[in-house]
Parts: C-alpha cells; sequence; structure tokens
C-alpha cells in the first residue's frame, strides 16, 4: 500500500480509446477515478493492476504489455486529500469492461471532464493532454 516513507499508493491503469480515458465511479462516490487500486501486501505492481482490474471491471490485464504511464503525487496539506501517490501504467486487456463489485458505473472521459475527478487522476488526465492522447 505505501512504500518506506509511508505515503498511501494506488497502482492505476490508463486505458484511452478514441480521445477518450477510461474512468471508473465506486458506489457512493461523486468523483470518477482511474481505474486500480492499492497493493495487497508482497505484490508487485503488475500483479496489483491484474488483481484490481479483474475485481473492478472483469477484464483480463495482459501484464507482459504493461507499461509505465507514471507517477502523481499529491502533497501533505493537499486541501482534497494528501499526500497520495498513483502509479500509472498502460496495458493490453483482454475481457469486455464491466463494471463489478464496488464498481457503480464506468465512464469514458475527455480532458475537459477532468474537474469530475480527483486531485491526483487531474494531474493524469493533464500529461495525457500535454501528449496530445487526450485533447
Amino acid at each position: 500500500m505505501a512504500d518506506g516513507n509511508s505515503v498511501p499508493e494506488k497502482v492505476a491503469w490508463v486505458l484511452v480509446r478514441n480521445d477518450r480515458v477510461l474512468v471508473t465511479r465506486s458506489h457512493g462516490r461523486d468523483r470518477f477515478y482511474l481505474p486500480g487500486g492499492h497493493r495487497e501486501p508482497g505484490e508487485s505492481d503488475e500483479e496489483t493492476l491484474v488483481r484490481e482490474i479483474d475485481e473492478e471491471l472483469r477484464a483480463a490485464i495482459d501484464p507482459g504489455s504493461m507499461v509505465r504511464f507514471g507517477t502523481f503525487e499529491i502533497g501533505e496539506g493537499h486541501p482534497d486529500h494528501g499526500p497520495f501517490r498513483m502509479i500509472c501504467y498502460t496495458a493490453d486487456h483482454r475481457g469486455e469492461l464491466t463494471p463489478s463489485r464496488e464498481i457503480a458505473e464506468k465512464a469514458w472521459f475527455r480532458h475537459a471532464d477532468r474537474n469530475r475527478v480527483s486531485a491526483v487522476d487531474e494531474m493524469a488526465f493533464d500529461a495525457l493532454h500535454a501528449l496530445g492522447r487526450l485533447p
């Protein structure tokens, strides 16, 4: 869940299609997030992402296709949530993307929708936008 500095971490999946990025919303929440979650003890990033995407969206991540997209962090004292670190990967998958368990819905957002996601997810949206992958 965290590194030696005790900063909570999430491993997240960045999936872009047709100039939109996949996001999910958990039951009881208003904000959307990149799919993924916290590591179980002893898990690698790959194991975490495979498990979380299976649990949340019933899809199988291909660990061999995972490419680190970036790490985004908000610091102590952030008004929304801090400190927090999100490690993002792109990856291929098999299966339909079907919300499961704690996921109430999935959506495909453009950069203009960034105000509907968490502060750390906004950073990932901005990075995708800067690369021309999320107009």
